[in-house]
């Protein structure tokens, strides 16, 4: 059994594509300045990142994932080194393939949101001020358990 084609006049022409030999312009570069800017944004976020490690409160992953962002718009050898890296690359890998966050990471920011809201209440001068602090947190975990987990 075979298939005809549909009448000639019932078919809408597409222009025709490009020939072969036109070469296509190239994007336009990034101006100086502006690539100076995403590596100095992603020096210094991996850096609060680094901080963000030992200090607690001050957190470590959206810092990393905001110096991959901007280490891809200025610095392609910063934001291999990152995707490389045994802690830092597959979380930047999840997150870029997925928006997933592992649940170890989930548990772990929950955890030490937890351990600084008891901080706050027995630190802070003044109730609200350590309430205001926790319902912020309560927020962002309720956000990142949201988050889809990798596969597999």
């Amino acid at each position: 059994m075979s298939v005809s084609p549909p009448p000639e006049d019932s078919t809408v022409h597409a222009p025709a594509p490009p020939a072969a030999t036109e070469a296509e312009p190239a994007p336009p570069a990034r101006p100086v300045r502006l690539r100076w800017a995403w590596w100095l944004l992603a020096y210094a976020s991996l850096a609060l990142g680094i901080v963000g490690i030992v200090v607690p409160g001050l957190p470590t992953v959206p810092f990393v994932l905001l110096s991959a962002f901007a280490a891809s718009r200025g610095s392609q050898r910063l934001h291999a080194w990152l995707l490389a890296h045994r802690q830092f690359g597959p979380m930047i890998r999840d997150w870029q393939a997925h928006g997933a966050v592992s649940r170890r990471a989930k548990r772990l920011a929950v955890s030490m949101m937890a351990l600084c809201a008891a901080i706050m209440f027995l630190t802070s001068p003044k109730w609200w001020m350590a309430a205001s602090g926790t319902a912020i947190m309560c927020v962002v975990a309720v956000w990142l358990w949201r988050r889809p987990e990798p596969p597999g």
